[in-house]
């Protein structure tokens, strides 16, 4: 595989100094006196004492406790909350949160819009965004800043209508921020995340759940899963191939003696261990670092704990 200098100096921006990625997201709105309350029992995360422009980050469970999706919440002023989450989420979301809305006074609205993501450790306040939120239709509530952590790399989302990366922010190609995500150990929807998902196999819990809030849908398995120590069958895991080549996602990995124990979610090449890294999902008898094998090309890798760049 051949690496583009390019590639390179973005992967050092993201890293080092001052790289912003733009995609799409979803954003569902909701509207209403009993708004913090009807989340309240239906995210994980307690949201009911949020104060205006706080924001958390929380999951969206299935009535037997497994995943459906994983959003932020950002309270915008009183009765009116913002959940913006991955693309083409926001719909199934919505739905799910339609079908328990009994008897209580919200609005549920999908809006399709953008999101900035800016990571480095020179990247500047999210302020510096300057213009970049004001393209939102006349609605400026609609806009999302989120302070983001992703192990020692910092940085920030911006969500809005239409955005652009500031004055001293590079931008970059995704697949650059797709390294960095990947060493940061960092889960994403449709990839790591996906519908039906035991959400303690992807290490989300601490930062997702409230375990003092009190009932919401979906808890009974979470809570029992954290009673037994975590204990699920595969854990989230990440991996260093032999060489550049990146492999394809949902490739299997066999251990020493050609047992199945786990399947690659989503590659990269890793400027930093100058070879291809990868997030997969393993089974919980095999303990990091443990040497493996890439089915199909056969190529040797390594299992290792996350992140994979402290």
């Amino acid at each position: 595989m051949t690496v583009s200098e390019s590639y390179r100096a973005d992967y050092r921006e993201l890293c080092h100094g001052a790289g912003g990625v733009v995609a799409a997201r979803d954003l569902l709105v909701l509207t209403g006196p009993d708004a913090a309350g009807f989340l309240q029992g239906q995210l994980s995360q307690d949201v009911d004492d949020l104060a205006p422009g706080e924001v958390t980050s929380s999951l969206l469970l299935h009535p037997d406790g497994k995943l459906l999706c994983r959003l932020r919440v950002t309270r915008a002023e009183e009765g009116r909350f913002l959940c913006d989450l991955a693309p083409g989420l926001g719909e199934g979301a919505r739905s799910r949160l339609e079908r328990f809305k009994l008897r209580v006074a919200v609005d549920l609205e999908v809006r399709r819009l953008a999101m900035l993501s800016v990571r480095g450790a020179a990247a500047p306040p999210p302020a510096a965004a300057g213009s970049a939120g004001e393209s939102t239709g006349g609605d400026e509530a609609a806009v999302v800043v989120a302070g983001v952590r992703w192990g020692s790399i910092g940085g920030w989302d911006l969500v809005a209508g239409q955005v652009a990366s500031p004055d001293g922010v590079r931008p970059c190609d995704p697949a650059a921020l797709e390294a960095v995500r990947i060493e940061a150990g960092v889960p994403e929807a449709g990839k790591e995340l996906t519908d039906g998902l035991i959400p303690a196999e992807a290490g989300i819990v601490a930062e997702t759940v409230s375990f003092t809030k009190g009932c919401y849908v979906g808890q009974e398995l979470v809570a029992r899963i954290d009673s037994r120590g975590g204990n699920v069958p595969r854990r989230l895991r990440g991996v260093v191939l032999e060489g550049t080549d990146v492999p394809p996602t949902g490739v299997t990995i066999s251990d020493a003696g050609g047992a199945n124990i786990g399947r690659i979610t989503s590659s990269a090449f890793s400027p930093t261990f100058e070879a291809a890294v990868a997030l997969a999902y393993v089974h919980r008898r095999v303990e990091p670092p443990a040497p493996a094998r890439l089915d199909g090309d056969g190529r040797s890798c390594e299992i290792r704990a996350l992140p994979l760049v402290p």
